[in-house]
This record gives structure tokens, C-alpha cells and sequence, in this order.
């Protein structure tokens, strides 16, 4: 039976909450479902140049595969609290020395080549961080306020977390112009080409995280504070 295709007026936040792998089709062609997930597919489409019906094919195509997701929008708080440190946070603390090391590498053996995304690892490990400052706010700050019911204090500091997650999606544009879209050259040997599979594993899981907290822990937060 043929999967009906999504509704093109959905926000793409929507979308992706929706589907679990519908952010992989969003990364795919560049579609910003985190930081700028409220704008509806149709125009978010438009805005890129491209085909809004190619992209609903993809999105019918991965329903049909898409293995059942748990509702985080109903889920108790702290549980959904737990999975996002459990399912994003733990992974990006290992994940990020790797790359910053393999950047490295790169650029050390490769810097005399016009492609060489000289600059790469210095930008990794001052993003760093703050990506590791920003996860320690969450885990020492907010997020046992979430555990305890919540309170006044952690209204201004889910938006200054909200501005901290605009400024991570600037550094992911930055390190996809570096990488050329993470298109590894022809001249790439194989740690600057898993280096490049690596960095788009690692943007697809951050926008994923993004996501999930921009609209569906932060807003439940704010709902059962009373501030809309």
C-alpha cells in the first residue's frame, strides 16, 4: 500500500517530529529543520530552488520505512530529559576530540593543496567549547529544574539556550562552506574522506538534537511554566 505524501503546508519541525526519518531527507538537501524548522516545506523549498514534489516523494518513501518513534511530546518530562542527554549529549562528548583530531591530520598532511579545508580543526575545537559549555548549562542548570517541576529562573535561560543553538547552526554553514557541502575532493585520501562522512553524521545528529529541544522540550517547559 502506497504511503500517503506529507502535507506541504507542515513546518518542517513538524515534519521531523513526525517522522523519524524525515530529518535525514531535510539534510539531504540542506533544509534547516532545527534553528529554522517553522517555516512550512512549501516555502522552505521555494527559498532553496527545489522541487517540492521530488521532496515529498522522499518523504513517502522514508514513512514507509520509518520504524515507530516514541512521542516525545507526550512522554513525562524527565524521561525526554534523560534521552537527550543519553542520546545526544553522551555521544557528542566523544565524538567531537575525534573529529578535531582527524581535521588535524588532515590539514597536516594536506595543507600545500588548494582544497585542504585549512582552518577546519581550529574551528572544531573553539566550537567545541562552547558546545561543551552549552551541554554543561543544560545538565547542571536547566535541566534539574525540568526534574524538579520547574520555575521562574529558567525562562531567560531557555532563549539565551536558543540564541547559543543559532549560532551553532552559523558554525555548521561555516564548516559546510569550508568542506564544500562535506564533498570530499578527488585528491582526498581515506581519513579526509571519512573525516567529511564523519562532520555530516555528526551536523545530521546536532540539527536532530537542536530539533528536539527547540520544539518539544523547550516549549513543553515553557507550557507547564504558564509562559506561551
Amino acid at each position: 500500500m502506497t504511503s500517503p505524501r506529507p502535507d506541504p503546508s507542515l513546518s518542517l519541525a513538524q515534519l521531523a517530529s513526525e517522522s523519524a526519518g524525515a530529518s535525514r531527507v531535510f539534510a539531504r538537501h540542506g533544509l534547516d529543520f532545527c534553528c529554522g524548522g517553522r517555516i512550512r516545506l512549501e516555502e522552505a523549498c521555494a527559498r532553496r530552488g527545489l522541487d517540492l514534489e521530488t521532496v515529498l516523494d522522499e518523504l513517502a518513501a522514508q514513512l514507509r520505512s520509518d520504524e515507530p518513534v516514541e512521542n516525545w511530546r507526550t512522554a513525562p518530562l524527565p524521561l525526554l530529559v534523560e534521552h537527550v542527554i543519553t542520546r545526544f549529549h553522551v555521544p557528542l562528548r566523544s565524538e567531537l576530540p575525534r573529529l578535531v583530531a582527524m581535521a588535524r591530520r588532515v590539514e597536516r598532511a594536506h595543507v600545500g593543496k588548494a582544497s585542504c579545508p585549512v582552518g577546519l580543526a581550529d574551528l572544531l575545537e573553539s566550537w567545541g567549547a562552547n558546545l561543551l559549555s552549552h551541554l554543561a548549562t543544560e545538565e547542571e542548570l536547566l535541566f534539574p529544574l525540568v526534574r524538579q517541576g520547574g520555575g521562574a529562573g529558567h525562562v531567560a535561560m531557555i532563549h539565551a539556550l536558543e540564541a547559543e543553538h543559532d549560532e551553532h547552526a552559523r558554525v555548521l554553514a561555516a564548516i559546510r562552506d569550508l568542506t564544500d557541502d562535506h564533498t570530499p575532493p578527488p585528491e582526498a585520501c581515506g581519513t579526509w574522506r571519512a573525516l567529511y562522512v564523519s562532520l555530516a553524521e555528526f551536523e545530521l545528529e546536532l540539527m536532530r538534537h537542536v530539533h528536539l529541544e527547540n520544539h518539544v522540550l523547550f516549549p513543553r517547559v515553557m507550557q507547564d511554566s504558564g509562559v506561551t
